[in-house]
């Protein structure tokens, strides 16, 4: 690899009269950290996200939470920044921080005025890079994920996903939930997080997505300044792929319940569903949106709206690297469940056997596709987008072949994957009264 790194153009979109209004390029470092951005017309404002592919399906049973424990501790200060500096970095400026934690990655992000995104880089490159993780800190933030993690237990819907996660994939880290147990946290040392935190925290593991009104080449030399803290960008890149475990890529058919003194029952059908590579997905997208992703939505109607059995309910899907699952969410009064139950049951039989309507499916194929690019109209989303594909898929499509994608889903592809899955063996969650 050349010393400065490799640099792409992946896409470069222009308006009617040849102006440019939109370009991603690519750069790749010789430590392996990539840097991909988004310039974009028209805006005033800047985003960035530091992209590291950790998550909770990382961490063995003794670690269990430990990559949203780090997360949390990231912000807690380095050698040149308390945690009051690097607040007081971001707040004078008027932006905005924050980061988050799933089962396959963390994300460390910040919107900014464009003219303020070096300070953004810096702070995010120096948290990321140079985290002191002292005791004092474990310990203070050890209270506040326990406060956290009670907080989840607090909420039913959390609960039932919770639950209907680890009926679907058992005791393999995707069943287990992102922020840990008690018990974990509770055990979890200053030490174990060091070392998880050296292991995972490297060049080669991370993306830099910036979006806006930035320009690349400026965008590369601010992020080799801000990550080459202590060496850290010393050295050249050694991939090590990630070793996903046979046992997460299948389900675990079966009915899980937790007994609670609560007002309402809540309640998860789901079968096995697609990874996040399968070319079927655009397919299940727009099944998922026919079936429970709005008012018009057949669950929507028939559950709510023609027969009253419960104020909230929804379709899902969730994809990883080697599996997924799709369900149907729903919380209803004690004394409604069995007519929930049967009623989800029969729609998504009935869906597996004669599809859905060429409206149905139209006016899906509309819904997502109207999503899609009303949701990326802002420096955020593009930067969540372009730092998720770097990270996660095997290309990066524009918005318009992802559209041409969605509009090539046929009525026969979605009656086709319906049937497919629905047939599948349920996993069944829920969280309520006994009487439930």
């Amino acid at each position: 690899m050349q010393k400065n790194g490799t640099t792409r153009t992946l896409h470069t979109v222009k308006d009617a009269d040849g102006a440019v209004t939109s370009r991603v390029r690519r750069t790749v470092l010789p430590s392996g950290l990539r840097v991909v951005t988004e310039q974009m017309a028209g805006t005033r404002s800047a985003s960035i996200g530091v992209w590291v592919a950790v998550g909770s399906r990382d961490e063995t049973p003794a670690l269990h939470g430990c990559s949203h424990f780090l997360e949390h501790l990231l912000f807690k200060g380095t050698p040149e920044r308390s945690a009051m500096d690097i607040s007081v970095a971001l707040d004078a400026v008027g932006g905005e921080f924050n980061a988050f934690t799933t089962k396959e990655y963390t994300v460390f992000h910040a919107r900014v005025l464009d003219e303020d995104l070096d300070t953004a880089v810096d702070v995010l490159g120096d948290m990321v890079t140079a985290s002191t993780i002292t005791a004092a800190d474990v310990e203070a933030e050890r209270d506040v994920i326990l406060d956290e993690i009670a907080m989840h237990d607090d909420d039913p819907d959390d609960v039932v996903h919770n639950l209907f996660a680890s009926q679907a994939w058992g005791d393999s880290p995707l069943g287990r939930p992102i922020a840990g147990t008690e018990a974990s946290i509770s055990a979890m040392t200053r030490a174990q997080i060091q070392r998880f935190y050296r292991r995972h925290y490297r060049p080669d593991n991370m993306v830099v997505s910036v979006a806006g009104n930035i320009d690349h080449a400026t965008v590369v030399r601010q992020v080799r300044q801000a990550f080459g803290r202590g060496g850290f960008l010393e050295g050249e890149a050694e991939p090590t792929p990630t070793q996903q475990s046979e046992k997460a890529r299948k389900v675990q058919p079966g009915t899980a319940r937790t007994i609670r003194p609560q007002e309402q029952v809540n309640l998860v059908v789901g079968v096995k569903g697609l990874t996040r590579t399968d070319p079927r997905r655009y397919a299940l997208g727009v099944l998922n949106t026919a079936l429970g992703g709005g008012t018009s939505s057949r669950m929507f109607q028939e559950v709510r709206e023609l027969r009253g059995l419960a104020y909230s309910v929804y379709s899902f899907a969730t994809h990883h690297a080697d599996a997924g699952v799709v369900g149907v969410s729903v919380g209803c009064l004690p004394g409604k469940y069995a007519a929930v139950l049967e009623t989800v049951r029969n729609e998504l039989a009935k869906v597996a056997a004669e599809g859905l309507t060429d409206e149905e499916v139209e006016r899906g194929k509309g819904q997502l596709k109207g999503g899609l690019v009303l949701g990326l109209e802002d420096s955020g989303s593009r930067m969540s987008r372009i730092g998720k594909a770097e990270l996660v898929h095997d290309e990066l499509l524009t918005i318009d072949e992802v559209v041409a994608r969605i509009e090539a889903v046929t009525v026969e592809d979605v009656s086709r994957l319906a049937a497919e899955l629905f047939t599948q063996p349920e996993m069944l969650a829920v969280v309520g009264p006994k009487a439930g």
